[in-house]
């Protein structure tokens, strides 16, 4: 039986690198725009259930909560091609659409207020899962015995154009040691820096950087979604990789990264180790 796994996204960061994810993810397991499964894609061997459920009608649905403050990231979603994809009762935009403009504490203040409405979300996901395993992409602690595995964007310390930047980092990070069981470490600056060098894209858009970011989460998560002898699940992916609970953050690495992997990037030429 599979182990579910829900998806909880945050801000502007987390749900256009989300938007990216799922589309990626559906294009793996052949799943349309509108949540129906191609006729290729009946036969395979994989587990759609882990990141996706059905619907009474036979859909494919995320098991995505989609959380931000201010409702221009969440508003292209929904206009998006892969807008009827999502349960539009999973996601939440604040009513006064502020946002928490990139202040940490005016954010962490937000969360407070609307904690019983997205906490309402989670649980209702949770609970229409037959073996929930834990959480990605957002922490929670009211599932103590869940594991929360999150994709962290660190900013680039060399191209800030945020003044209150360094705090926001420190008291985010703080968090992530205190609440997550695993933070895959994800560099702005190695994003960026992979984008001119690799892709040849000097000043990449914040899509091209999500598929980048897109392309290590899914392979991250093949094992979980194409079964084999090992890895399986999450437990025994973090099993092997953290050595102590607060020795929890992980850096990615990927190869080979290829023009046809990121939308308008210049043709690179693949080679072979024979």
């Amino acid at each position: 039986m599979p182990r579910e796994i829900v998806t909880v996204q945050l801000g502007q960061c987390g749900n256009q690198m989300g938007s990216v994810f799922w589309q990626r993810l559906c294009a793996e397991h052949g799943i349309s725009n509108e949540g129906i499964l191609e006729e290729w894609a009946t036969e395979g061997g994989d587990r759609k259930d882990v990141f996706f459920y059905q619907a009474d009608d036979e859909h494919y649905i995320p098991r995505a909560i989609l959380v931000d403050l201010e409702p221009r990231v969440i508003n292209n979603i929904l206009t998006s091609p892969h807008a009827n994809l999502y349960n539009p009762e999973n996601i939440f935009v604040s009513k006064d659409g502020g946002g928490a403009g990139n202040n940490w504490a005016q954010g962490y203040a937000a969360g407070e207020r609307i904690y019983e409405e997205v906490m309402e979300m989670i649980d209702r996901e949770a609970e229409g899962s037959d073996s929930l395993e834990g959480f990605m992409n957002g922490s929670t602690t009211s599932f103590p015995k869940k594991l929360i595995q999150t994709y962290s964007v660190f900013p680039n310390a060399s191209e800030g154009d945020v003044v209150v930047q360094p705090y926001n980092s420190l008291l985010a990070l703080k968090r992530l040691v205190n609440h997550a069981d695993s933070v895959v470490v994800l560099d702005n600056g190695a994003l960026a820096r992979i984008s001119a060098d690799r892709l040849h894209v000097q000043t990449p858009s914040f899509d091209q950087t999500n598929q980048l970011v897109a392309t290590v989460m899914a392979a991250s998560t093949q094992t979980l979604r194409y079964p084999g002898y090992m890895n399986n699940d999450l437990v025994g992916i973090l099993a092997s990789l953290i050595p102590t609970p607060r020795c929890h953050f992980l850096t990615t690495s990927y190869t080979p990264f290829t023009s046809d992997q990121i939308d308008k990037a210049k043709p690179i030429r693949r080679t072979t180790v024979p």
